[in-house]
């Protein structure tokens, strides 16, 4: 069975999502790199193909900044990177949330 990760659920409060600010996911030795081909590579695609569920192609693009968040920005023939294994990247992304919320305080109306 997939394994989802619901990445809005510490941005929520009192029934709304706060608005997500952009984390960045660390690089590390294990993580893999891709050459993306237009009309054939899809962000869940990936996901599937190395986290074995399509949930996750939010990891992939938030390892990538240079793309703006947007799949569409990437072209055709462009090295991508897909942080691995998939239990380090969604760690290295929880550190990463909660190192914002360390450095900027909690999120704005939501108290600790």
């Amino acid at each position: 069975m997939a394994k989802y990760f619901d990445r809005y659920e510490k941005f929520k409060f009192r029934g709304t999502t706060t608005p997500v600010p952009y984390i960045n996911i660390p690089v590390t030795t294990t993580d893999k790199n891709v050459v993306y081909k237009l009309t054939k590579t899809r962000l869940d695609k990936l996901s599937q193909s190395y986290y074995n569920n399509p949930y996750h192609g939010f990891l992939i693009m938030l390892a990538n900044p240079q793309y703006g968040g947007l799949e569409f920005n990437i072209k055709d023939g462009d090295v991508i990177r897909i942080p691995y294994p998939f239990d380090s990247a969604l760690e290295r992304y929880i550190n990463q949330v909660n190192r914002y919320k360390e450095l900027y305080g909690w999120f704005r109306g939501r108290k600790k």
